[in-house]
């Protein structure tokens, strides 16, 4: 290979650190490709919440690379050892070079470099994408330190919304491999009913994930007749095969719309609370109802069993979980030897942000050292507290001050730190 010159090196990384964390890639791309030609380049990383995985390149590929693919490469590679090879990425047997590395106090970030050649390089070329990498990856760290307040509570947000997708999709796993182990152990079925019982579930399963990746549930409603009728077909082979009565009591009223968010959410957690309560000895009947209300749907799921459900166990953590991801309530009362009641209150409205619109975007304007400086003056602190606290000249806190209220349009501290607390900023000392 030969050599770069090392002011293009330098000068691609200068370019690279002074992108906007969701154009990173182009340019790093860009200062790859004078010594390393390549078709793609993807990244994972822990400190980016909002967005931990990015691709730039070929569509061909990362239009299909997954996070999952990803990690499995990452498993292989050690951070600051590039690692060279051929691994599987948008579905296909790909030459990859890949790099990792992990800054003391960082979360740490992998590069997956797909190169152009059908060999994987080695050599010189892994020694200067790690150096680069190492450099971005510190800039990542840097900049989720002081990440504005209005980047900070669109990242709470989008961890909220994995954490909906993550519980849904372990409710929807749970509930097939229940039905299947019913199927399975069965008495009632001989053994070709039951291997094409069990090959139906699984195919169901299979459609209902492909669907619900194509689902754009935040743009659509649905009637709540229509949801607890899939509610009702996904509950079905639950109990096909046990001695469990399933009563299902369908909304009163039909037509009433739900947000697909919301109606999905309802069905996972019910599918998830029969699931647990299946789990029970001693169980007879299981009753599921719906009624939406003004503002919020309500569901209960109750059981004749041994009451004896915690709602510090797992199940009901999930459950808990997947309920807060959306921004409702959940409660489990279980009586011992009378059964258990689980109870939620899913929100019809769009949730609340975390501060108003107005204190947002007037915060977005301050600098991260003016961000701290507020964060203190909102808890009480004299420009004196302040400038021992960040290790500053009491001047240059006055300086500060004096941004921060020109900046938010404020002409006292009071109404400052008023528009501290409203958006989250201020906290506990």
């Amino acid at each position: 290979m030969d050599l770069p010159d090392p002011r293009t090196v330098l000068a691609a990384a200068v370019s690279v650190l002074q992108a906007p964390i969701g154009t990173m890639l182009e340019p790093l791309s860009q200062a790859l490709a004078e010594f390393l030609p390549h078709r793609a380049v993807a990244m994972l990383t822990g400190d980016c919440t909002r967005h931990p995985m990015k691709a730039h390149g070929e569509t061909a590929i990362t239009g299909k690379i997954t996070s999952g693919e990803l990690a499995r490469v990452g498993d292989t590679v050690r951070p600051g050892e590039p690692w060279s090879g051929r691994a599987r990425l948008a579905g296909e047997d790909l030459p990859v070079l890949a790099v990792a590395s992990r800054p003391a106090g960082a979360s740490g970030g992998l590069l997956v470099v797909v190169t152009a050649g059908e060999d994987a390089p080695t050599g010189l070329a892994g020694e200067l994408v790690q150096r680069l990498w190492d450099l971005v990856t510190l800039q990542l760290m840097r900049r989720a330190e002081t990440l504005p307040a209005a980047d900070l509570a669109g990242n709470r947000l989008a961890a909220g919304e994995r954490a909906r997708a993550i519980a849904e999709l372990t409710s929807t796993h749970a509930a097939t491999l229940q039905s299947l182990l019913a199927t399975l152990r069965s008495r009632r079925l001989d053994d070709a009913t039951a291997r094409r019982t069990a090959t139906d579930l699984a195919v169901s399963a299979l459609i209902e994930l492909r669907a619900a990746a194509d689902l754009d549930s935040t743009l659509s409603e649905e009637p709540a007749g229509a949801a607890f009728g899939r509610l009702a077909a996904k509950l079905a082979p639950l109990t096909r095969h046990s001695q469990v009565s399933l009563e299902l009591a369908e909304p009163p009223d039909h037509a009433r719309t739900l947000p697909s968010d919301i109606a999905n959410t309802a069905q996972a957690l019910v599918r998830g609370a029969v699931v647990a309560m299946l789990e029970q000895d001693g169980l007879t009947r299981i009753r599921v109802t719906w009624e939406p209300a003004e503002s919020e749907l309500r569901l209960d799921v109750r059981d004749d069993g041994p009451g004896a459900l915690a709602a510090d166990a797992l199940p009901m953590r999930r459950l808990a979980d997947l309920v807060a991801a959306v921004g409702g309530r959940l409660v489990v009362d279980a009586v011992p030897g009378w059964g258990t009641t689980i109870s939620a209150g899913l929100p019809l409205a769009p949730p609340a942000p975390p501060a108003s619109d107005t204190a947002l975007g007037a915060l977005a304007a301050l600098r991260p050292r003016e961000l701290e400086v507020l964060a203190r003056l909102a808890r009480g602190l004299r420009n004196r507290q302040i400038a021992e606290d960040l290790l500053i000249s009491e001047h240059t806190v006055k300086f500060h001050v004096a941004n921060i209220l020109d900046k938010l349009g404020v002409g006292t501290r009071t109404e400052a730190a008023a528009l501290a607390h409203d958006s989250g900023l201020a906290t506990p000392a």
